[in-house]
């Protein structure tokens, strides 16, 4: 065992502080990667829950100055009202496959007049400008809409300037319209009457569980690698310092042994010189 003294040195215990710390991060990160893959499971579920389930009144849902709630997200609501085209937000940077494209979200008065924010669907812009997008005009009249509940996004990214957005907001778009709004919005599924020139619908959403299963293996395969390295470097270490004082001993044990013969010789020819 004082062969292993080199692991109290300062060079040593430095390098076992690191790799705890490594294989302690790795198995947080590793942590963080299967609780994120629960978070996916859970909301797959409700989803999957929620896409089977009858529509049902927008009213029974949403209601104004209301957050949509992670139980409520992808419900499917119907709502009957009129267009306000004249309020249409168009939502920017909406690429599809490399292909660039806005949102066109329209303000579906109810009723009471409260208005429900509609994604109409995806437009390709090939590039140009907001100002020579030309928005296909929804249905006239009253209409009834059968769509997908989403909850608002938050940031600075959901922002309204000149009725455009990079993200959708109820709260944002509400005040920026100066129109009481239901909170959240829903992404359209279908419209009667059809309209004339109907949009690209929103994809439903992925309900893969991602690479959060593997990226936590990878974190925690890389904290066993940190220490088993280690240990390797260790036992590496120790073998040397074994050899060394191995051939330390075999050195001194080699370097004693030409002196007797030549203590025999200086005898016999002591002896030799008496007899004579």
């Amino acid at each position: 065992m004082s062969s292993l003294r080199f692991l109290v040195s300062r060079r040593w215990a430095l390098f076992a502080l690191v790799v705890v710390v490594l294989a302690y991060l790795a198995w947080i990160l590793g942590q963080w990667q299967f609780s994120r893959l629960e978070d996916r499971r859970e909301h797959n579920t409700i989803v999957e829950r929620n896409e089977g389930v009858a529509a049902v009144p927008v009213s029974e849902v949403l209601s104004q100055g209301r957050a949509v709630t992670d139980d409520d997200e992808w419900r499917l609501v119907t709502a009957t009202g009129t267009y306000d085209t004249d309020d249409t937000v168009i939502v920017r940077y909406r690429t599809r496959d490399g292909i660039a494209g806005v949102d066109v979200v329209v303000p579906l008065v109810v009723g009471d007049g409260t208005a429900l924010l509609v994604d109409r669907g995806w437009l390709r812009t090939d590039n140009r400008g907001l100002d020579e997008v030309e928005v296909p005009a929804p249905p006239d009249g009253e209409v009834t809409v059968e769509g997908y509940v989403r909850r608002d996004a938050t940031g600075d990214s959901s922002a309204v300037t000149d009725q455009s957005t990079r993200a959708i907001s109820s709260e944002r778009i509400g005040a920026a319209l100066d129109r009481p709004v239901y909170g959240g919005f829903v992404d359209l599924r279908s419209e009667d009457p059809a309209p004339a020139e109907p949009l690209e619908p929103a994809p439903l959403p992925d309900l893969g569980e991602g690479p959060h299963f593997f990226y936590g293996l990878q974190w925690w395969f890389f904290g066993l690698l940190a220490v088993g390295g280690f240990l390797y470097l260790v036992y590496d270490e120790w073998r040397g310092g074994t050899r060394r004082v191995t051939q330390r001993v075999a050195g001194r044990g080699s370097s004693d042994g030409p002196q007797h013969p030549a203590v025999d010789g200086q005898h016999h020819a002591g002896h030799e010189r008496r007899g004579g």
